[in-house]
């Protein structure tokens, strides 16, 4: 008889609200691990996945549970799992394309997730790895920032916002950082050199001489973010159009590549005028990357900032909580107690 867990799904894509579904707890393959999840945070890539707006990267089956990184315990191994055995407490996030943390189990490659920081509950270990990952590979891989550059976070005090300042701050880097009022002093407590505040100033006349930009505000910030750069300074954006690298990173046919080189047309020209370079880059998992976090966690040198904890039965009110913005730091699902 199969094993039936709880999970929040959607059945088709839409601004259709998630309901709590029975369905088959997963099977793990030889390298994987079942986790019992603890806790799941709530990040844009859930309401956006619902809406339909991944559907060009990224197929869905339905229904389809929400939900993209998650704390948890583990309750079963695969035969070649190596590093972690049952009773283990891991957080993690899966590899692009995969959710479905928004349950009572979730199978994932041992490689995708790492011991929780000891000095962490679950809830509190459960909204670090997306925003963690997003922000390491930003900060090091895109822009290869070092000791004493000067960087920009926008929205400083959203959930990438308030872990990327902290990584900012342990890799020694001058932060300026855009919050509203009511984040000014939750972005000053995370060690922020420069706080504007986005509704008396505009970053693009107060800044100059910046090595890098973590664009999080498509648009005119988008824009405006080159014109404070040095030359050959970077931008790394989530939000911004994608460009013909990631089209060759994800593989894309001929008539999406074409849609891409349209879109980016205006970052390509922006890139020429002031010789900049500018990267549109989605996480990828890394075991090594979480080890590396969950350290600095358990240093005391970074920590989780979460703004509200909603039961499991209330995912839909999460989600709703999120979308509207304006969230300081991260919004978390609490499965089971």
């Amino acid at each position: 008889m199969t094993e039936m867990m709880k999970a929040m799904a959607v059945d088709k894509y839409g601004n259709n609200p998630v309901h709590m579904e029975d369905i088959p707890v997963p099977e793990i393959g030889p390298e994987d691990v079942l986790v019992r999840v603890k806790a799941a945070s709530v990040n844009p890539i859930d309401f956006k996945t619902r809406n339909g707006d991944m559907k060009v990267l990224v197929k869905h089956k339905f229904p389809l549970v929400l939900g993209s990184d998650f704390a948890g315990v583990i309750e079963k191994v695969g035969k070649d799992v190596t590093d972690y055995k049952e009773g283990d407490k891991v957080y993690g996030r899966p590899s692009k394309g995969k959710m479905g943390t928004f349950a009572q189990y979730f199978a994932i490659d041992q490689h995708e997730i790492a011991p929780m920081p000891t000095n962490l509950n679950f809830v509190e270990a459960a909204s670090i790895p997306l925003v963690g990952l997003t922000a390491y590979q930003a900060l090091h891989e895109v822009m290869d920032l070092k000791k004493g550059d000067k960087l920009l976070v926008q929205a400083g005090s959203g959930g990438v916002g308030t872990f990327a300042i902290q990584l900012a701050k342990v890799m020694e880097l001058y932060v300026a950082t855009t919050v509203s009022d009511k984040g000014e002093a939750l972005v000053k407590e995370l060690g922020a050199d420069e706080i504007i505040n986005y509704k008396k100033q505009n970053f693009w006349n107060v800044l100059s001489g910046y090595d890098g930009v973590f664009n999080l505000i498509p648009g005119k910030d988008l824009d405006e973010a080159f014109t404070i750069l040095k030359r050959g300074g970077t931008i790394a954006s989530l939000v911004g159009p994608p460009t013909n690298q990631f089209a060759d990173e994800v593989h894309l046919n001929p008539i999406k590549r074409l849609g891409v080189w349209y879109m980016s047309r205006n970052v390509r020209k922006l890139m020429k005028k002031y010789d900049v370079y500018y990267e549109f880059f989605l996480m990828h998992p890394s075991e090594e990357q979480l080890r590396v976090i969950g350290n600095l966690i358990e240093e005391h040198k970074i920590k989780p900032v979460i703004d509200k904890v909603f039961p499991f039965h209330e995912t839909q009110q999460a989600l709703e909580y999120s979308e509207k913005g304006h969230v300081k730091g991260k919004v978390v699902v609490k499965v089971e107690d």
